[in-house]
């Protein structure tokens, strides 16, 4: 099943058309696929599908992050068909993304960390969403700083209308109460981890578990790619394509 691009295709060719170089990072002799990025032989495209999600998501991507093959936020704009994708810049921000921030038909949330909250930021803990989404009429619209934790930093103190928003926090365990692996460190986690949460918080535990089921056919084709499992034993990567179409219900 072949699906359209999605908003972080779109971004990603913008991008490759602006650079001056090639992207040289790690892997850059592999001939990959353009819509996944993972090796061509290894390609999850056919795979991809589109949730049933009442949901949206803005990724505010740091500068090259959507040439990177590693970048997990695109996962999600496979996945949930109301994503969108910008690039960040600090001194010329997107028209179209303030007046997505200002559309009457979202409520935005940043998600982010309560302890960078400014003063005047109205914080929402992760475990009073769902009763404060069914009482607004908006569809949420739920902000990710997609990028390295350094440099989501920088986007947040560097966006004065990144810190006029709602902030959605999660508490130190919320991978452990929603179920989630963590990462080798606490709460480590990717972007496509982070809106995993988001999901399982905004009451769609089903599209978090398809997400991480996703997400995890990702990472081990990634170790395919790079050529770290043998490709004579396709079995890992057929059982997680497996796992992942179980999770819909209706395959």
């Amino acid at each position: 099943m072949t699906l359209p691009p999605h908003a972080v295709h779109q971004r990603y060719q913008y991008r490759k058309a602006i650079s001056t170089r090639p992207y040289n990072a790690r892997g850059k002799n592999i001939e990959r696929c353009e819509a996944c990025l993972l090796a061509q032989r290894y390609c999850t495209c056919d795979t991809r599908r589109l949730l049933q999600s009442q949901v949206s998501f803005l990724l505010v991507m740091y500068d090259d992050e959507v040439l990177k093959p590693s970048n997990s936020g695109r996962l999600i704009a496979d996945l949930i068909p109301d994503t969108h994708a910008y690039i960040w810049d600090r001194t010329r921000t997107n028209r179209k993304l303030l007046g997505l921030l200002d559309s009457s038909e979202y409520q935005p949330y940043l998600v982010f960390p309560s302890e960078y909250a400014t003063p005047s930021q109205a914080v929402v803990p992760d475990v009073a969403l769902k009763t404060r989404l069914a009482t607004d009429t908006k569809r949420p619209l739920f902000v990710l700083l997609d990028g390295s934790w350094r440099e989501a930093i920088k986007m947040f103190n560097k966006s004065g209308y990144l810190q006029q928003l709602p902030m959605l926090s999660f508490a130190p365990d919320a991978a452990a109460r929603y179920g989630l692996r963590k990462g080798s460190r606490d709460f480590q986690l990717g972007t496509a981890e982070v809106a995993s949460l988001v999901l399982s918080a905004a009451g769609e535990a089903q599209n978090a578990t398809s997400l991480s089921a996703w997400f995890s056919l990702f990472i081990e084709s990634s170790l395919y790619s790079r050529s770290r499992k043998s490709p004579k034993d396709l079995a890992p990567l057929d059982n997680l394509k497996a796992e992942f179409l179980d999770t819909l219900g209706g395959e």
